[in-house]
C-alpha cells in the first residue's frame, strides 16, 4: 500500500530516489538478492509514473528469508528495500542486532512485555520501535546510530554534542 509519487504529492507515502547512480544502484541490490537466494515476496522494480516516466521512482521492495551472508544484509542499501530474517528465539536475534556494523534502528513485534523490555535493553540500536516500524529521527533523538551507522564524524544534535561518548536510546512503542 506504499503510494509513490512526485515530492508535491501530499498523499505520496515517498518520492523518487535521489539520481540515476542511486536508482542503479538500489535497483542491483534488489537483483543481486534475488541472486544470493533471498526470496522477494515484493518487487518494486519497474515502476512507471504516468507524466514521470523519466523519474527515478522505485515501489517498495521486500524480501524475505535473507539469511547474514547475503550483501543485503551486511550492507546498508538506503532504499525502499526491507529484509527479514527469522529467528528461533529472543536470544538468537538480539545477538544478530548486536553483533551487526551497522546498528542504527531496529523494531520489534510482540505481545510480550517481558520481550519488549528485554528487546529494548539489550540491543545496541539508539533509535527502537516496539510494535511499530522504526522510529523516525526528529531532532530531540538520538541520530547517531552505534557502530559503524552515524553521520558525520561525531554525533551531535541536541544533547548529544554533549554527551559525546554516550550511547543513548529512544524506544516509541504502541500496545493494541
Amino acid at each position: 500500500s506504499l503510494k509513490i509519487g512526485p515530492w508535491d504529492d501530499p498523499d505520496a507515502d515517498m518520492g523518487p530516489l535521489v539520481t540515476q547512480e542511486h536508482y542503479d544502484k538500489v535497483k542491483g541490490y534488489v537483483d543481486l538478492g534475488v541472486e544470493e537466494g533471498a526470496e522477494l515476496a515484493v518487487d518494486g522494480r519497474g515502476l512507471s509514473l504516468q507524466g514521470y516516466e523519466g523519474g527515478y521512482f522505485m515501489g517498495g521492495s521486500l524480501f524475505d528469508r535473507v539469511t547474514t551472508d547475503m550483501r543485503i544484509y551486511k550492507e546498508e542499501i538506503f532504499g525502499p528495500v526491507v529484509s527479514l530474517i527469522r529467528f528461533n528465539n529472543i536470544d538468537e536475534a538480539i545477538d544478530l542486532i548486536n553483533s551487526r556494523m551497522f546498528a542504527n534502528a531496529a523494531c520489534l513485534y510482540t505481545n510480550s512485555g517481558k520481550t519488549a523490555r528485554e528487546f529494548k535493553y539489550r540491543i545496541l540500536p539508539a533509535m527502537i520501535g516496539i510494535n511499530i516500524g522504526i522510529a523516525a529521527p526528529m531532532s530531540f533523538f538520538p541520530f547517531g546510530g552505534a557502530g559503524e551507522s552515524m553521520f558525520g564524524d561525531i554525533k551531535g544534535q541536541g544533547r548529544e554534542i554533549f554527551q559525546f561518548y554516550t550511547d543513548t536510546k529512544v524506544t516509541i512503542s504502541r500496545w493494541l
